[in-house]
């Protein structure tokens, strides 16, 4: 299981999400949990960016929700971090 490291950006980014969409809480919480033990899980729909977003991931959270990370390594030990980048629509992560 990788440990995931909340962005101040992604902790806006859920907050504004949430309160826009509050029934959308527990799916995202459900996809971090997922995220957290498989990254690559069919479900997520894991995909590496391209262009100005390259080497960020981004997944899925339901139809137009999507979470942005970063694969990153602890510095005090070679564990694999998920850095979480942002939250949002389709459009407004891309």
């Amino acid at each position: 299981m990788r440990s995931l490291v909340w962005s101040a950006a992604f902790v806006r980014a859920v907050k504004r999400v949430v309160r826009r969409k509050p029934d959308l809480a527990p799916k995202v919480q459900r996809t971090l949990e997922l995220l957290a033990t498989d990254p690559f899980h069919p479900t997520l729909r894991t995909h590496r960016l391209k262009g100005a977003l390259h080497g960020a991931w981004a997944c899925t959270v339901d139809y137009d929700h999507r979470i942005l990370f970063q694969f990153m390594r602890h510095r005090g030990s070679a564990e694999e971090e998920i850095l979480l980048l942002t939250m949002g629509t389709h459009e407004e992560v891309y």
